[in-house]
């Protein structure tokens, strides 16, 4: 590009009719115009304060970016096609929002193009820097999903009864939780529980149930009272009163084959079944909430024996729906228990895959716990 001398480049000037100075001298962004050579000539104050009084008359590319010609102008492609083009450059340390547009003369013939520049440095700043803790977020949320799965019981066998599972969180972490521990030598403590919410709030809440019920079973080894000392901890957090959890605990008694059950408001009624047919382990129960200062639980129980079965969910099952609105339901599961039941976690989790369209909106948790010796 050839350099102009200040005499020509002022003549261009008054020749851009359609543009009021006056207003362009008083407003903070930059603004310069670029005729078909690519020579600036004419630049607002604010752009001439910060780049200098050298930018008039010299080619655009030279004003602030060096020797390189820039990957893509804006400036030659508004020229040509009469088009308003934006695009961001990082000038001098700042980033900027450059927006193109042509300008005619009074025969409608475009002979320059007029360009903006915004600092919007602030607004990159603040996006990368949300981006950093946002990757930061998603390793501490990949870290916490390692634990939570980490910590759920082990599949197999275990002294005269079998466990298996299929846990799938609905997001990254997951308010489901279940768990199995021998209490003592005898006695085997089961539960599944599903806390309001979704996300960090309620997988730290599944920590607090693991942890508390781990805790008392060397002490309590009755379900009534263990339900109620978790309530008591639990409100001991002192808590919203949208914070709750409903939880279905039971024991089982390796020697005489007794399991003995309470339920804290958990509406998915866990269902024993074997080749004779099923039983749902109805019992009723207010969740763990901070509504009420202290609260008992009824205790029931079954006599189990070799070959029964106990089907344990949360309402990430029943309550999947359909295309139409329609829930999945426990009629459903009943269906599948009575049509395979030696294959009815991977059947619930196809079917219910299949039934919501690929969609899971809700955490996902069935147990099967089987009785062998």
């Amino acid at each position: 590009m050839i350099k102009k001398d200040k005499s020509s480049v002022a003549k261009e000037i008054n020749d851009i009719s359609n543009l009021n100075y006056h207003v362009l001298e008083g407003i903070a962004d930059w603004v310069r115009v670029v005729d078909k050579n690519g020579i600036v000539i004419y630049a607002n104050k604010a752009m001439k304060e910060e780049l200098g009084e050298e930018i008039i008359g010299i080619p655009c590319d030279e004003s602030h970016c060096g020797l390189n010609n820039c990957n893509f102008c804006i400036t030659r492609r508004s020229i040509e096609t009469g088009e308003v083009i934006q695009k961001e450059e990082f000038i001098k340390g700042n980033y900027y929002s450059v927006k193109s547009s042509p300008v005619k003369d009074c025969h409608g013939n475009i002979y320059a193009a007029v360009e903006v520049f915004r600092d919007v440095t602030r607004e990159r700043k603040l996006e990368q820097d949300l981006i950093g803790k946002n990757k930061k977020m998603n390793r501490d949320l990949q870290f916490a999903k390692r634990i939570q799965e980490k910590i759920l019981p082990k599949k197999g066998i275990s002294e005269g009864v079998k466990l298996d599972y299929i846990y799938k969180p609905s997001e990254i972490l997951s308010g489901d939780m279940f768990d199995m521990f021998n209490i003592d030598d005898e006695h085997i403590g089961i539960y599944i529980s599903d806390v309001s919410g979704k996300g960090i709030a309620a997988s730290m809440m599944t920590m607090f149930i693991r942890q508390s019920m781990r805790v008392m079973k060397d002490d309590i080894k009755n379900p009534s009272a263990a339900l109620t000392e978790l309530h008591k901890r639990f409100v001991s957090l002192n808590l919203e009163v949208d914070n709750y959890f409903t939880i279905f605990y039971g024991i089982y008694s390796r020697r005489t084959g007794i399991f003995k059950y309470v339920n804290a408001g958990h509406n998915c009624i866990p269902i024993r079944y074997n080749e004779d047919g099923y039983d749902l382990l109805y019992n009723k129960g207010y969740p763990i909430t901070s509504l009420f200062d202290h609260i008992s639980y009824e205790e029931k129980e079954i006599q189990l024996k070799k070959g029964d079965k106990i089907f344990f969910y949360t309402d990430g099952i029943t309550e999947a729906r359909d295309a139409s609105g329609k829930e999945f339901g426990l009629e459903e599961v009943l269906n599948i228990i009575k049509d395979s039941p030696t294959n009815i976690l991977n059947l619930i989790e196809e079917k219910i895959i299949n039934y919501s369209w690929g969609e899971q909106q809700d955490d996902l948790a069935i147990v099967l716990l089987e009785v062998i010796g």
